[in-house]
């Protein structure tokens, strides 16, 4: 029973979350609105795909967001220079995923808490986007690259992830090794799983998630903005921690982590539809993630 609480808990927190804004608002159940949501959080849940796997071994990804802001300027300068499409997605991607494997290093090799690494790389990565920019905005993109905006586009590249993380979490060793590793480092090390290892990677696929989150940003705005991503990480984490994955490791779903991304972001959507100010916003997402905590921590 309590197995069968935790797993379904998000799926029906989040339809009674519909039922309530679509009884309270005329303006919550319109296609333009749903379709909005949908084309917003996809964004958010790409990161809270790639955060499940950090979190689920046990560790932290603050960085998230401000990766979201140097891979998509790097992405949009490539394009602006006229590399194309390709050669602009490719970079910002790469971005990424080498962010994500700098983290993982010094969080493995130099034994630093993850917590500290990646808020250190959160400062470095949005500075960088900044002195990288100098603050200004990118523009002049191709036409073609507005298409990964549209609601389709978006929609497909998160079920890929989602498809692709639920095949490499549940259908794989690494998979059975990060839950190890999440649920006891000690154990996991003894049993032959080479830790390191699996932290490097998952730190590794956030990024490369957040680079995805990047690119999918810059389409949006058709513009390289070195304020993009601001508070991401929020969102992501609440998103993570909201859907089922326990703070300490060893427990989580990626598809609870899927429900939550939109539990926020009906959330947000609801809010907004209400008029509430973006500071009571943060501070209503911020009782929420706290709240999911304070659960989390009642189950441990």
């Amino acid at each position: 029973m309590r197995r069968s609480v935790d797993r379904y808990a998000i799926l029906v927190a989040l339809l009674l979350e519909c039922l309530i804004l679509a009884f309270a608002t005329d303006g919550f159940l319109t296609t333009n609105n749903i379709a909005n949501v949908l084309r917003q959080n996809a964004f958010t849940a790409v990161l809270a795909a790639g955060m499940t796997f950090v979190i689920v071994a046990g560790a932290i990804d603050l960085s998230v967001g401000s990766i979201v802001g140097l891979t998509g300027v790097m992405c949009a300068d490539i394009m602006a220079r006229g590399h194309g499409v390709v050669s602009g997605v490719s970079v910002g991607l790469l971005t990424g995923v080498l962010i994500g494997g700098v983290n993982g290093l010094v969080v493995t090799k130099l034994r630093v808490p993850a917590f500290v690494v990646t808020l250190a790389m959160m400062l470095i990565a949005r500075g960088a986007a900044f002195k990288y920019t100098d603050a200004r905005t990118i523009t002049g993109l191709p036409a073609s690259f507005e298409l990964l905006s549209s609601g389709a586009a978006a929609l497909l590249i998160m079920a890929a992830v989602f498809l692709g993380s639920w095949v490499a979490l549940m259908r794989t060793a690494f998979g059975r090794h990060v839950y190890a590793v999440g649920g006891n480092a000690d154990a996991a090390s003894l049993s032959g799983i080479r830790v390191d290892r699996v932290r490097l990677l998952v730190f590794v696929i956030s990024g490369a998630c957040a680079g995805i989150a990047g690119v999918l940003v810059t389409a949006r705005l058709n513009a390289g903005y070195p304020r993009a991503g601001e508070f991401y990480e929020l969102d992501a984490i609440a998103a993570v921690v909201v859907g089922g994955t326990s703070l300490f490791g060893g427990r989580g779903s990626i598809w609870g982590a899927l429900a939550g991304a939109f539990f926020v972001g009906v959330l947000n959507n609801g809010l907004n539809l209400f008029r509430v100010s973006p500071y009571d916003q943060l501070m209503v997402k911020g009782a929420v993630l706290l709240v999911a905590a304070c659960l989390d921590r009642s189950r441990q």
